[in-house]
């Protein structure tokens, strides 16, 4: 059966034209900027940068702030980015909850909503929350939907990115090969882009976090699952396919307890949150733990915030649940640094609630197994928006994809926005002196 493709907006037709695009990159990148700057930093005729102005003030996109000092006659007119001129959902749905934020165009929050999900559950119930969350957000800010001009969404598993559809998720039973995109429709007739959870992180990390400016990164989120998302080169790394980063199925004990994934010993059975429960309910049933033995008998369960909880009060069988799992963790990524050669990690995720005690442990290893060269000026640190870096990193996925150069924003006849083309802008990087620089599967139906 052929899907009709939802209609183009006024600013998807516009990424088409590469000069417009290449324009527009350097003012969204820049505080403001001068025309005469932007044929610099486009290397564009003065011609070419006024009709790609004029177009763009013309939707709205860009608005003349202001007037820059002379440098001989005229003062000329200072161009920045208008951030409210649409909105974009960011959408991070992990294995415990779901996160939605109404974001302007430059990805920052307008509003956010979050609930309790078991993405277990299967996608028609999970992406029902997602769904309410967005007009749940629509209706208390009164926007229409039209005005959402793309949609991002991280999921916990593979995802395919080219089709935007989940490969074979361990976590995610019944949710490989979904349409996950068909779902908004006909509701949003904007582009949506689907990638893993970790990869979205990691571009919230690098537009808003630890990561802003930083050419070759790793953010690694240890929750239910674990996995890693790359910035090479300062652009995403998703590999061939786009299951680069899944460090939660690297083996560390081939006589190690069953994955999800139906391996033996991977690092997220040995160090996730799921292992770190289960290694606090051995230390509460050996006896060996007093603090978790009390806490069993109230709430019947453990997790990885009991065996917090306990390590506060000084139990030492807590502290070393903390201390092993961050050295498992540690051993991975030694590999990671030696094979990619980042220099900085970003430690995020539920069980960053462990503390600064699981972060020594990740370091202790890294630094002791990595090759001196590579370890030299590396930094190993926690998220400073570990609440915000997955809706964040949602929204500029949409964003870069809808503003990208060479036509991309553009719908294919399966409403599936196609993924960007991966030549990047021909541009200097430019900030005005004395300005702030501004850091195919099978088909399953819902």
């Amino acid at each position: 059966m052929s899907v009709t493709p939802p209609p183009r907006s006024p600013i998807t037709q516009l990424a088409r034209w590469d000069a417009v695009a290449r324009v527009l990159h350097v003012i969204r990148r820049s505080d403001r900027v001068t025309r005469s700057e932007l044929v610099e930093a486009t290397g564009l005729s003065r011609a070419a940068v006024d009709q790609a102005v004029n177009q763009l003030l013309g939707r709205g996109l860009v608005v003349l702030s202001a007037v820059g000092a002379s440098a001989g006659g005229r003062r000329p007119g200072l161009v920045s980015f208008n951030a409210r001129a649409g909105f974009v959902f960011g959408i991070d749905v992990g294995a415990t909850s779901v996160h939605v934020a109404l974001c302007d165009l430059a990805a920052v929050p307008v509003a956010r909503r979050e609930a309790v999900a078991d993405v277990r559950q299967g996608p028609r119930v999970v992406l029902a929350q997602v769904k309410a969350l967005t007009t749940d957000l629509l209706e208390i800010h009164g926007i229409r939907a039209t005005q959402i001009l793309g949609i991002g969404m991280g999921l916990p598993g593979p995802i395919e990115f080219s089709s935007a559809r989940p490969a074979a998720p361990p976590l995610m039973p019944g949710w490989d090969g979904v349409d996950v995109a068909s779902f908004f429709r006909p509701e949003f007739a904007c582009p949506i882009h689907v990638d893993n959870d970790v990869n979205v992180m990691a571009l919230g990390e690098q537009w808003a976090g630890a990561s802003r400016g930083v050419a070759n990164s790793v953010v690694v989120k240890v929750g239910t699952g674990i996995g890693a998302g790359i910035i090479s080169d300062g652009r995403l790394h998703r590999g061939a396919d786009g299951c680069a980063g899944d460090l939660g199925h690297i083996e560390v004990d081939p006589n190690g307890p069953v994955c999800h994934c139906g391996n033996r010993g991977c690092i997220e059975a040995m160090a996730g949150g799921a292992a770190i429960g289960r290694l606090a309910l051995r230390a509460a049933e050996d006896g060996s733990s007093p603090f978790l033995v009390e806490r069993l008998g109230v709430t019947r369960s453990l997790t990885a915030r009991d065996v917090a909880e306990a390590a506060q009060h000084g139990d030492q069988a807590a502290l070393e649940i903390i201390r092993s799992s961050g050295r498992l963790i540690g051993r991975v990524l030694a590999g990671a640094v030696n094979l990619f050669n980042p220099s900085l990690i970003v430690v995020s995720g539920g069980v960053c609630g462990l503390g600064h005690l699981f972060l020594s442990g990740i370091r202790e290893v890294v630094y002791r197994r990595s090759t001196a060269l590579s370890a030299r000026r590396l930094e190993i640190r926690f998220s400073d928006i570990q609440d915000t870096s997955g809706v964040v990193g949602a929204a500029i996925l949409s964003i870069e994809e809808l503003f990208a150069t060479g036509g991309v924003g553009r719908a294919s006849n399966d409403g599936v926005a196609e993924p960007a083309h991966p030549r990047r802008p021909a541009t200097k990087r430019l900030v005005p002196a004395g300005r702030r620089r501004r850091r195919t599967r099978p088909v399953t139906a819902l």
